[in-house]
């Protein structure tokens, strides 16, 4: 009894860790794309500075799975769920580092004449950030079903992405003397691309911690519960 007491306390634990390094990640997100769309270098500079914090999060949460693995040996659905854990954390530390990416864009392009493609840039970060708070809460309460619905939330930011990219493809061909600048805003689109993504894989993780269902690189991310 004594020891799943001590197993519960730490996945509690856990649970807390992950759920503030998704909210650091979120942070850093947003600023990010605040930094970019308003042209303020501090704001950049702050998520800059917050990746140390981010990545000294993820060691600490990495550390803290490897240790109940070894000491508390947890079963079925507690050992799912640390394994989905350790499997989550450094997918929210790459999500974290496109952030970066993208703040270190921003300092590049806030200095120039600002084209006209923030709208969509903005409206796919939006949808990513909305993606990222429902997978967050949908892996921390075990919610498959709204995992699965956020999956299939990516194919609008792909979408967008494809609407953006075709626009700053004709904008370049166009016009040469916006190419620089078009370049670097068709990397931020790739970076918000890519980072909702990597929230479909942690929504792939959440039904695998609760249903015991692999769904990754299959079609079935519409319902079904296997155990």
């Amino acid at each position: 009894m004594e020891s799943h007491r001590r197993l519960d306390t730490e996945l509690d634990k856990l649970r807390d860790r992950v759920l503030l390094l998704g909210g650091e990640t979120e942070t850093a997100l947003q600023r990010a794309m605040y930094s970019l769309i308003q042209r303020d270098n501090p704001t950049a500079k702050l998520v800059l500075d917050g990746d140390d914090d981010i990545d000294r999060l993820e060691v600490e949460i990495d550390r803290m799975c490897i240790d109940i693995l070894a000491l508390r040996q947890p079963a079925a659905r507690d050992l799912r769920f640390v394994i989905a854990v350790a499997k989550a954390t450094p997918i929210l530390e790459r999500i974290a580092d496109h952030a970066c990416n993208i703040a270190r864009a921003a300092i590049e392009l806030n200095d120039e004449p600002q084209l006209n493609s923030y709208t969509d840039l903005q409206r796919m970060s939006e949808r990513a950030s909305a993606m990222l708070r429902s997978a967050l809460d949908a892996f921390t309460s075990g919610d498959a079903q709204a995992a699965r619905a956020v999956i299939i939330r990516d194919d609008e930011v792909d979408k967008l992405y494809s609407r953006l990219f075709h626009e700053l493809i004709d904008m370049m061909v166009n016009n040469s003397a916006t190419t620089k600048r078009a370049a670097r805003l068709m990397f931020v689109a790739k970076h918000i691309e890519r980072i909702g993504d990597y929230v479909t894989d942690i929504c792939e993780l959440t039904v695998y911690m609760a249903e015991a269902a692999i769904i990754k690189h299959s079609n079935d991310h519409s319902g079904g519960h296997e155990r």
